[in-house]
């Protein structure tokens, strides 16, 4: 059994983890736990590619279908059934064994318990009891009976008498005892087929058996060969989880200082971009300065202009409209009309009262020659700098984690080179192969037993095969033979041959049914129990779990298994649960539940992942304060621009001024009805004059008030953009400063929080990788390395062919032979009486009426009424010839 020690050692490449080492992990993880509560939780791990564990393929199929001989075996099943309907009795044979583990002695018997228990054995057993006792009756009697009927017709009784008498049924009879027996021989015929069907299924099987022995031998060698290369896979494969966390120590800048730049973002952006927007205001603020003092400047300008033209233009239409043709009646009502709008034309709006905005544009011109925008970035670039500060503060943390990693490669290493797994399972291999040799050695013994069984069940396959010839020559010879006209004594010598052959089956019955119903009745009781107390339970595990009841064996070992393999009765392993494992192809180390014994978890624990890795990464510690957001030029530009003095700026004059037309009228309508009013005019110099000062109007209004419009809508755009900048420009500075200043005090008083937070956030993340790989490890333990389906396989292919391929053709072969055994019985029956239709008598019964006596005879005996039986020299044949077997030779007949 050392081979199988190093099997089992050699899948468990962990020792088992002390309780105190298992409350520190437990501590640790509660410890990280709480933690995460008060934290935001850790990003996601990135999943790692292990590949696939290298996968043994196994040849054996365990399965078996028996074809067309298995309708036979469900009848046997069927008659089993009827024969032993009761339930596996589970909880009897544990009680049996329980009470019984010293062993059996007589005066046990006696004990209550143990006869309650053997009056329950008497219960489930009564119908094979009940048929073994009648099998046994039936091998008693026969003989008893066969020498009494033997001797009884020795003395011409039972049939034994050379006389037949004449019935009006006789046809009927012989017909129907005709039938019956070739009934009885057709189903006789098909017990015989059935048995000869499952001796022969034997012979064939147990050639399979050499298929299941080669197969599963394959597989044991496949598992054996296959394991040490899974093992070294998964020792391999924590190469790649140690890779991925080298290189994220490599990236440990753009990781763990990414992450630290994450969390401070959050409060340092946000200052930095309003600080970046004032620096665009302050630009904007400038445009919309430079925007209203030329606007200004045009619009000052353009007002003295548009006012002399108006007033020259006012002057002249009032010159025209003075003509004496106004006076005329018809003409001067438009006239009137036209003179009474020309105070419209006028100046609406006053530029010349609204104030310079030079002095702030100085101000702000002052202010804008610091570029605060780049002061800004200047902050953004110091604080995006924090990776490479993270990177540069680490280097010696990281060359210490490495270190350490290489140090943890070694130790699984050495650890996986701890047993001699090469060498042992080459050792196991060599025994697969020398007992596979040993037991190919017995294959010539096995084939030669196998032929003297086939020649004994054909042996007795033949004894009733003799008898059936018997019958069947007796039939054929008696029904070809059978004349209706002859008289039984003067019936033809086929016929009597007929007659003489199924006696002589009769005899043979006698003599070799009783052996058969022996033979029946052995095997009956020994294959029947066999099939209900062990193939049943095996095929549906009620077996197993007899073997698996605590404390079968011994009140102080709960666990029969893990008490045979590991001598600790105490581990909660049962042979169901480990056929279900390897039955489902999983792995050894979880079948056998080898963790309770050499704990992966435990190895794995200790050193791929432990506190050590966490106590290096706790030291870190990241300097943060050389960074500086914004510089002292910056906030002194930020406080000159709050004191620029656009605050001070008369907003509501500019927006009053802006929100006034150009001129009292719209020009453009105003010349359109002076041309409508014209028109009303006759023709004439009027007319002309009037649309010629329409025309001078438009002109006006294209070259002088539109550009005035244009530059009273730059102004009031640029005047509103001023008075938004403006609003609460001292208060907007105070709050980007003050913002500025908490996220400096947060990265220079607050940061190693956020540093040790996120270094362990960055920890988990490597932890995660090893974590990954201890999962896989375990996952592959359990499911792929050492898959155990071989073993599944054997118990399967043991009952293949225990079962299947031996037991039920068994089972069979005494069915059939029981049937034919049962039959023989009625043969008998319907043999003798239909022999005595074909044989040839000594004597006969003769019928004639009672006045016809002249030629036939002298004696006259009333027999039935109105017949006599007439004596004559002719017929008296039971005087003259006794014991003929045929009637006298006289001329006369």
């Amino acid at each position: 059994m050392l081979w199988t020690r190093w099997l089992v050692l050699l899948l468990c490449w962990g020792a088992t983890a002390g309780e105190q080492q298992a409350d520190e992990r437990e501590g640790f993880r509660a410890e990280i736990r709480a933690d995460s509560r008060r934290q935001r939780s850790p990003p996601p791990v990135e999943p790692l590619d292990f590949g696939f564990v290298p996968s043994a393929v196994y040849d054996t199929h365990a399965y078996y279908e028996p074809g067309a001989v298995g309708i036979l075996f469900h009848m046997v099943h069927a008659f089993l059934y009827v024969v032993q309907p009761n339930p596996f009795p589970k909880d009897l044979i544990v009680r049996v064994i329980q009470q019984n583990m010293g062993g059996i002695k007589i005066e046990e018997w006696r004990k209550p318990e143990n006869v309650v228990l053997l009056l329950q054995w008497i219960h489930y057993e009564a119908g094979f009891l009940v048929c073994g006792t009648v099998g046994v009756v039936f091998v008693i009697l026969v003989p008893i009976i066969g020498i009494l009927f033997c001797v009884c017709r020795c003395c011409e009784n039972c049939g034994g008498e050379m006389h037949q008498r004449q019935r009006k049924n006789a046809d009927c009879q012989r017909g129907f005892y005709t039938a019956s027996l070739v009934a009885t021989t057709i189903f006789i015929i098909l017990g015989v087929l059935i048995s000869y069907a499952a001796n022969h299924n034997i012979s064939a099987q147990i050639k399979s058996t050499r298929r299941f022995i080669n197969t599963n031998m394959r597989d044991l060698k496949t598992f054996a060969n296959n394991t040490p290369a899974q093992i070294d896979y998964l020792t391999a494969q924590y190469t790649t989880a140690k890779n991925k966390v080298l290189s994220d120590l490599d990236n440990i800048g753009p990781l763990l200082g990414g992450r630290i730049h994450s969390q401070l973002e959050k409060e340092v952006v946000p200052s930095l971009d309003t600080a970046l927007r004032m620096a665009g205001a302050m630009r904007e603020t400038k445009e919309a300065l430079e925007n209203v003092s030329s606007s200004l400047e045009v619009l000052q300008e353009g007002t003295g202009k548009l006012q002399t033209s108006l007033s020259v233009e006012r002057a002249s239409l009032s010159n025209t409209l003075s003509d004496p043709a106004c006076t005329n009646g018809a003409v001067s009502h438009t006239c009137n009309t036209i003179r009474s709008t020309l105070s419209q034309l006028g100046i609406n709006a006053d530029f010349s009262r609204l104030p310079d905005v030079s002095h702030s544009l100085g101000n702000v011109d002052t202010i804008l020659k610091t570029d605060l925008s780049n002061i800004v970035q200047k902050g953004y670039s110091s604080f995006n700098d924090t990776p490479r500060l993270v990177k540069d503060q680490t280097k010696n943390i990281v060359s210490g984690v490495k270190g350490m990693l290489d140090k943890i490669g070694a130790e699984i290493t050495g650890f996986s080179k701890m047993f001699p797994v090469e060498a042992s399972l080459a050792n196991f291999t060599i025994f697969l192969t020398e007992g596979q040799k040993n037991i190919e050695s017995f294959y010539p013994q096995i084939d030669q037993m196998d032929f003297y069984r086939w020649i004994g069940c054909v042996a007795a396959l033949c004894m009733i095969v003799l008898i059936l010839a018997f019958n069947i020559l007796g039939l054929l010879c008696g029904s070809c033979g059978y004349d209706k006209q002859a008289t039984p004594t003067t019936r033809g010598c086929l016929s009597n041959t007929g007659g003489n052959l199924l006696m002589a089956g009769v005899g043979f019955t006698f003599i070799f049914v009783w052996l058969l119903m022996a033979i029946v009745t052995a095997l009956f009781v020994v294959g029947g129990n066999v099939e209900k107390m062990m193939c049943e339970p095996l095929a549906n595990r009620q077996l197993f779990k007899i073997i698996d009841t605590p404390y079968l064996v011994h009140p102080a070992k709960k666990n029969f298994l893990p008490g045979m393999l590991f001598q600790n009765p105490n581990i909660d392993l049962t042979l169901g649960s480990m056929y279900r494992e390897c039955y489902e192809n999983n792995g050894l180390y979880h079948a056998l539940q080898l963790e309770t014994m050499f704990n992966i978890n435990s190895f794995l624990n200790r050193t791929v992942y432990n506190k050590d890795l966490a106590k290096v990464f706790e030291s870190v510690q990241v300097d943060l304060q050389d960074i500086t957001l914004l510089e002292q030029a910056g906030r002194d530009n930020l406080i000159n621009f709050a004191n620029s003095g656009i605050g001070q700026i008369d907003y509501a004059a500019f927006l009053a001024e802006v929100n006034k037309g150009v001129t009292l009228v719209d020009l453009l309508s105003f010349s359109t009805d002076l041309e409508a009013q014209a028109d009303q005019l006759p023709r004439g110099a009027l007319e002309n004059a009037l649309k010629g000062h329409a025309s001078s109007i438009r002109q006006i209004h294209r070259d002088q008030v539109v550009p005035m419009e244009q530059a009273m809508s730059t102004l009031s755009q640029s005047i509103k953009q001023l008075q938004r900048t403006s609003s609460d420009l001292p208060v907007k500075v105070t709050n980007i400063l003050s913002a500025i200043d908490a996220a400096e005090y947060l990265i220079t008083h607050n940061a190693s929080h956020v540093v040790k937070q996120e270094t362990k956030n960055y920890v988990q993340s490597l932890v995660g990788y090893f974590k990954q790989y201890t999962a896989w490890v375990k996952n592959s333990l359990t499911a792929e390395v050492a898959q155990c389906k071989p073993i599944s396989n054997i118990v399967d292919s043991m009952e293949i062919v225990a079962c299947s391929f031996i037991v039920d053709s068994v089972n069979t072969f005494w069915f059939g032979l029981g049937g034919c055994c049962v039959l023989l019985i009625p043969s008998i029956i319907f043999s003798t009486k239909l022999a005595k239709y074909y044989r040839r008598m000594d004597t006969e019964d003769v019928f004639e009426d009672m006045g016809n006596t002249g030629n036939h005879g002298e004696q006259v005996c009333d027999i039935h009424g109105n017949l006599a039986v007439v004596s004559s020299p002719y017929s008296d044949t039971l005087t003259r010839f006794p014991r003929a077997s045929a009637p006298p030779s006289y001329s006369d007949w």
